[in-house]
Order: C-alpha cells, then structure tokens, then sequence
C-alpha cells in the first residue's frame, strides 16, 4: 500500500481504538505513528519506552480489535519505541521489567494542603537515594495518589540515575515471588534480586500482615538494604503501627525514617486534578464542568478518573462538544454507584459465590472449564472495574503474569461479543459487585 493510504488507515485503526477504550486513551496517542501496516501485522512506534510498556500491558485489545475492524483482517499488533534518529529529551531510559506508567510523573501530580508534604518528600528522595528520609512511608485511603507518587519517584531516579538498579513491585507480587522461589527451592536468587538493588519500592505493605514467613523475609531484606545505604520506599492503607499483625520489629523499621500521611483532596485541588487529568487525555473541559465533576465526586482521585471517562465514552458515542448538560447527563447515576471503590477482594467474593468455588481453586494451577473460567473472568472484571496493572491483576489470582491475564481478557470480551448468554452474565456480576448486592 501506498504510504499516504497507510497512514489514512492508522488514522482510523487510532479512532476506532479511542472509541473501544476510553479509560486507555490519552493525549499522547496523537504522538503515535504507523511504522508497518501489511501482510497481517501493524507495527506502532510510539514516543517513549513507557508509552510501549502502557500500550502493551494496557490497550493491545482495543488496538488489535480496532484494527480488524477497520482492515477487515486479521491483524497481530505490537508496539516500539519508534526512533526518528533525533535525541528525544522526554524518552526516559526504563531498566526491563520496571513497568512505570507514563501519566504518572511529577510533573502530572497536582499538588496541594493534603498531599504536599508526600510529594516534597518523594522529590527529596527521588534526588538523593538513601540519604534523605529512609526509609520513606507513605500512607492514605486508597485512590488518593499514593501509586502516583511510587511511579513518580522511580522515573526522576531513572532519569538522574540511569545506571540504578529499581524494583518496584506490590506486596502482593513480593510474597507470591517468595512462595514461587520456596517452591522451586530458589530462596538464595530470591535474595539476590532484592538485597541488591539501589532502590526497593513496595506498594500495599499491609499485604505483609498475617504472613509470618513473608515478614521474616521482608525484615532481612529491609536491613539488608538499609545497612548498605539503599533506599527503601513503601505505601499503605494506614500508618505502621495501625497495619494488622504486623511484627513489632518491622513497625520499629518503617518508622526509621519519615511516616507522611496523603488526605482527601480539597475542592480546589479536586479541580485542579479534574482539569490536570482531562489534559492527559486531550479533554477539553471548562473551569464550570471541572467544579461540576469536583462538587459531585469526593471520595477519591481514582472516582474523578472514572468521572471523566464516562464523560469520554458519551461525547465520543454520541459526536456532542462537551458541555454541562453532557456531563450532568452522562454522570446522572454514576456518581452513586462509584461511591462504592470496588476492589479485586469485592469481585473474587462475588464471582466464588456465584459459580461456588473457592479463592484456593482461582489461585491454584488447575485448568478444569469449572475453574478456568470463573478465573478468566474474575481476570477480566479486574481490568474493567479496577485501576490495577496486568501484573497486580495476576498476582491475587496465583502469582500469574500480564500475559496471562491479557490472553483471559481477550477471551472472555470475544465470548461477550459472540456469546449473549456470557453478555448477561458479565452485567449481572458487575451490578452485583457495583451496587454490593449478593449473588
């Protein structure tokens, strides 16, 4: 094909996929360019290392379902850093396997009276690595930024350190990888991997409670790494000596260094964060519909996000400029039902309870019909009711990787599309888990 019509065909592959997934899009998708479209395949070049691992781990359904759609073929994508043989000062350098999302840097960070003290200590750190407040404990209710700031620290390090070996992972995804390596008897490359490391970042350390082996390990790792200078950085729900049945020796640790607290946002950093978060999706919004969604929306930064994508998804089916009336229509009943944050805990109960399995069987290695696809679909509600990555949707269901719960999502969405039977079932166990009724 000739260039011009290729890239007329991309054109259309993009808006098609905006339309498939308005949580995924972002402003940057403008920055994406077409580096191959034939024989089957289309090749994406995107702006950065980050934008890659995003679009990969986040958006590689709507892309390829966007892109049969508009070829009419089968069409296996993929995505690169697309170098144009000129310096790019926003690349920022990634290590593998540090997966960092690319809305969530500094400079994205709306800061204000609730958060500004979180925020000025993970800039001092992200500028000095174990020097200045080590360790650094960040605690808050959850969607109040808290991975923003983790994600956030991780890339100005990378940026000034481009040589600095980081693992930033969940605690969850720490304690299946302890499980794994005592099951494959690989305890001592366990150790390795996390003693050795410049900086240790763990989201969720309440996940350490009542895991007694888990906090043994934590506790060598943590002076290991303190001992050596390395920094250490860990979130939570609630401060140290507040984490349920956890050790007194670890509580004594975190509190080495600073313990900062994130609040609820005002209503003027509400807004602020409204208008900050339309930016990055290339909404365009007003001052009056930003105090809408702020008055409306309270409980957290993840609800606003949600709040917007709404707004998205109605403007972009119905082809309306976004005005008050959209918003007070497309919100109307939303804002109710998001009151309820929805966790991976909310949806595993509800979907057990319905097809009467246990936790034990979604998480074990058995692949019987019965298991597999209350597993997949679990996989598949998590990803579309929930802000956690591939990866932290894998690792409550058995320590299974992002490619994993990729292949279910593909799998249960072509059923819903196919399948009505499997359509109904999807929407009776997402209004069970939204509005908390029981199965």
């Amino acid at each position: 094909m000739a260039t011009q019509e290729v890239e007329d065909i991309f054109v259309d592959i993009l808006g098609r996929a905006k339309a498939l997934d308005p949580a995924g899009t972002r402003k940057w998708f403008d920055e994406l360019t077409v580096l191959h479209l034939d024989g089957g395949s289309l090749a994406v070049g995107c702006p950065d290392e980050a934008s890659v691992q995003f679009l990969r781990e986040n958006c590689k359904s709507s892309f390829t379902r966007a892109a049969q759609q508009i070829t009419g073929h089968l069409v296996a994508v993929d995505f690169s850093v697309h170098d144009n043989g000129e310096p790019d000062t926003r690349r920022r350098p990634l290590q593998p396997n540090l997966r960092l999302h690319p809305d969530y840097t500094f400079d994205s960070f709306v800061v204000g009276p609730s958060n500004r003290l979180a925020h000025a200590s993970c800039v001092a750190v992200s500028q000095s690595l174990g020097n200045t407040y080590n360790p650094l404990f960040v605690y808050g209710n959850s969607g109040l930024g808290k991975t923003h700031l983790l994600h956030a620290v991780c890339f100005e390090a990378q940026k000034r350190l481009e040589n600095a070996v980081i693992q930033f992972l969940s605690c969850e995804d720490f304690v299946n990888r302890f499980i794994r390596a005592i099951e494959e008897g690989n305890l001592a490359g366990f150790q390795s991997q996390f003693r050795t490391v410049d900086m240790l970042v763990i989201d969720d350390v309440q996940f350490l409670r009542e895991r007694e082996h888990s906090q043994e390990e934590f506790f060598h790792t943590f002076n290991a790494l303190y001992n050596n200078g390395k920094q250490i950085i860990l979130s939570a729900d609630s401060p140290p000596v507040k984490i349920p049945s956890l050790e007194e020796r670890l509580i004594s640790r975190f509190n080495w260094g600073l313990v900062t607290r994130i609040d609820p946002p005002s209503y003027e950093t509400r807004v602020a964060i409204v208008q900050k978060k339309a930016h990055l999706r290339g909404l365009d919004i007003s001052e009056d519909i930003a105090g809408y969604i702020a008055r409306k929306v309270q409980a957290n930064i993840r609800e606003l996000e949600g709040a917007l994508t709404t707004i998205y998804a109605v403007a972009n089916t119905t082809g309306q400029s976004i005005d008050l009336e959209l918003v007070q229509t497309a919100l109307d009943g939303q804002i109710e039902m998001a009151v309820k944050h929805v966790s991976i805990t909310d949806i595993i109960e509800v979907v057990t309870g319905y097809f009467g399995v246990r936790l034990s069987d979604l998480q074990s290695k058995k692949r019987h019909q019965s298991i597999t696809e209350p597993r997949q679909i679990c996989m598949y509600l998590a990803r579309n009711l929930t802000r956690h990555s591939l990866g932290e949707i894998g690792g409550h269901l058995g320590g299974r990787d992002h490619t994993t719960v990729m292949h279910a999502c593909g799998k249960i969405n072509q059923a819903k599309e196919t399948d009505p039977k499997m359509n109904a079932l999807l929407n009776e166990l997402t209004k069970q888990i939204t509005q908390g009724t029981q199965p």
